[in-house]
């Protein structure tokens, strides 16, 4: 009957279903990723233990990492201090992983949870704090906000061109073979100038590109 046919159906839905797939993640401009984010710290991981954060819909209880982090400045974010950062238990289920002890120091971007806390994902910008460029440090504090407003497409093969004047083309990837971590994101940031166009704008350690427009905002 109906029920029987429902239930073989179910079953053998079940039985051709495939595993999660592991977290993949779209690849963004540092002042994409600032700009997205609720908080934005520079911060050291002092330790690190697992949680129950609520049941899921089948009441089963949910994990997640709960890092216990010293904040060293804000760079976006509430007015109290971020005290605590949680993401899920592995990188499968885009969790992020840092390194605990206080030895190590990170620039984080994430969602805020409120209190004093914040979420993160293997898809925020989690980055050592020692690999950023002075351009990428020094954007923080002002630059990376002034761009919030224009729009970064990221270019995936030559020739591409923007659609309106607020765009960016982010030709990092086109340009040195996939590479996300190219000169644009490590040296450029993309400012809205004062007749609303968008343009990049070069900071320290300027690459040499003549196809980018380098004019002051």
């Amino acid at each position: 009957a109906l029920p029987s046919l429902l239930a073989w159906l179910a079953v053998l839905l079940l039985g051709r279903a495939r595993p999660a797939d592991a977290c993949s993640c779209s690849p963004i401009h540092p002042q994409q990723a600032f700009c997205n984010a609720d908080v934005v710290i520079r911060a050291k991981a002092v330790s690190a233990k697992e949680v129950d954060s609520g049941n899921d819909i089948y009441g089963n209880p949910i994990k997640r990492i709960q890092y216990e982090i010293k904040q060293i400045k804000m760079f976006k974010g509430p007015d109290q201090d971020i005290e605590f950062i949680y993401t899920a238990p592995s990188t499968a289920v885009c969790g992020r992983l840092l390194d605990t002890g206080g030895k190590k120091e990170y620039l984080i971007a994430g969602k805020s949870e409120g209190n004093g806390k914040m979420h993160i994902t293997l898809c925020d910008l989690v980055s050592t704090w020692d690999s950023l460029t002075p351009t990428q440090k020094k954007s923080l504090n002002q630059r990376y906000q002034m761009g919030c407003e224009c729009k970064i497409s990221r270019c995936l093969s030559i020739p591409c061109f923007v659609s309106s004047s607020d765009e960016c083309l982010w030709t990092d990837w086109a340009m040195e073979k996939n590479n996300v971590d190219g000169r644009q994101a490590k040296h450029y940031a993309c400012i809205k100038r004062s007749d609303g166009s968008c343009a990049w704008y070069r900071g320290m350690a300027p690459p040499k590109q003549e196809f980018l427009d380098i004019e002051d905002p």
